[in-house]
């Protein structure tokens, strides 16, 4: 839910927290607390204009609030794509209960408001973007960071060290964390590849950080791994510019190229031993990346989808929609909405179709370059080892998909494939039918398919 909730419609710019404007050290004390005092009212100003712009969203009026975008943002999100983000966030986490605290983050001429909200079934963060002349520039919807309320899954340090690395060239470049076994030499390594949406390193959701965990299983068990930010979150703001040409392709497979690239002039890492390994989003994508690049070693899928991406949109949206056993009136014009926008997507779609006509508000070129693209097929073309994990608790890419890549790929002998029964989406562990809300309890990603990871690697030699 949560990939999809923050996808390619939410314009979120990120700014580095720099805190409140310091006065400059020569003025005098009278200047300098009346500097500080103008600071706190214009922070203050700024922090009311988020709470003014959130409860407007909360109370439907939308017209008003696309008033305060700027022509970029009135462009990309016109009123009908704002009320159809506000209303599918609200079919998920329910309405808004209250406005809990405010946050700012300053950098240059932009300011960013974070306004933690309590809804129905969840906690989130609403981030509002700033110009100086105190416009909307840009917008997100993140679950909160919760305090975990599970212990940590002990991993040995001892056993390996991290570095930060930089990813690719230029204006894209993305900062990432090398994790590296302390012992031994000419490892094997691990290239983590991003679900959909911005995404850190961590692949943070809510109190998770399922990347974080699979990056520590692995290097304390001899293999390396590369995790990086993913581009729509550094390059956010770039992003919204020339959002409605990005595919793919610039959204997920060019810096996967460029990490593959990076490590085979390490030292430490054993350059025939390259495997990229992709979460839902990513792990559909691994077969592109893979006809990209053709010395990779093998690919593992963790809960790829492998049916059309608007498909599985609409299975989500109806599935949340049913989770309460009832499908209220708003809800079922929602999904016939989103049912009408898949339909264009399979029949009328061209360049010129406009965004506020498709899924999620993701531009046609997006769409275009998806379509027709089937990743099991695509996967046994390559004829490179692979290896199929799924958690039989998804909701969100299930065991019809898994089917699938059992079905194209068995035939091939090169292909392993395991479903893990109490697993979800993020491979944590969870009982009863599956919902948004676990997300939000803080876990870790099942040893067990640290040690199916570690084992397969180690017998592709």
């Amino acid at each position: 839910m949560y990939e999809m909730l923050s996808g390619l419609l939410s314009v979120v710019i990120a700014i580095t927290s720099v805190g409140s404007i310091a006065s400059a050290n020569n003025k005098s004390n009278h200047i300098e607390a009346n500097t500080k005092q103008e600071e706190k009212i214009i922070e203050n100003e700024y922090e009311s204009f988020g709470k003014t712009f959130v409860r407007l969203l909360a109370d439907r009026n939308y017209i008003k609030a696309v008033e305060i975008f700027d022509s970029n943002m009135k462009k990309m999100i016109p009123e009908d794509k704002l009320k159809e983000a506000w209303e599918g966030l609200t079919s998920q986490v329910g309405g808004l209960k209250k406005q809990l605290s405010t946050k700012l983050e300053i950098q240059k001429q932009l300011t960013k408001v974070v306004v933690t909200c309590e809804f129905e079934k969840a906690m989130v963060d609403i981030s509002v973007v700033f110009t100086s002349d105190k416009q909307i520039t840009g917008l997100g919807f993140t679950p909160t960071n919760i305090p975990p309320k599970q212990e940590q899954v002990k991993v040995n340090n001892d056993l390996y060290y991290e570095e930060e690395v930089t990813i690719g060239k230029g204006e894209w470049k993305l900062p990432g964390t090398l994790s590296i076994p302390k012992k031994g030499s000419s490892f094997p390594v691990v290239v983590l590849v991003h679900g959909s949406g911005p995404q850190d390193r961590d692949s943070t959701i809510g109190p998770n950080k399922p990347f974080a965990d699979l990056a520590k299983g692995l290097a304390s068990k001899g293999i390396a791994v590369l995790r990086y930010e993913k581009r729509t979150m550094e390059h956010a703001s770039k992003f919204t510019s020339i959002a409605n040409n990005i595919t793919v392709k610039e959204e997920t497979i060019d810096d996967a190229l460029a990490a593959v690239a990076m490590l085979r002039n390490r030292k430490e890492i054993n350059k025939n031993r390259i495997f990229v390994v992709g979460h839902s989003l990513g792990g559909m994508l691994v077969p592109r990346i893979g006809k990209e690049d053709k010395n990779i070693k093998g690919f593992v899928v963790i809960a790829g989808p492998t049916r059309p991406f608007e498909d599985l949109i609409l299975e989500q949206m109806t599935y949340l929609s049913s989770l309460d056993g009832k499908v209220t009136q708003e809800e079922k014009e929602y999904l016939e909405n989103v049912k009408v926008q898949v339909a264009m997507v399979k029949k009328n779609l061209s360049k010129d179709t406009p965004s506020s006509k498709l899924p999620l508000g993701v531009p046609a070129n997006y769409w275009i370059d998806l379509k027709g693209y089937n990743p099991a097929v695509v996967a046994k073309t390559l004829d490179k080892p692979m290896l199929v994990l799924q958690g039989e608790r998804d909701y969100q890419v299930t065991m019809k998909d898994f089917t699938l890549w059992k079905k194209a790929l068995s035939s091939t002998k090169k292909a392993t494939f395991k479903s893990y029964k109490d697993l979800n989406h993020l491979f944590l562990k969870g009982e009863g039918k599956p919902n948004p809300e676990e997300y939000m309890t803080a876990g870790h990603i099942d040893s067990a398919v640290i040690n199916d990871i570690v084992n397969w690697i180690n017998v592709q030699k």
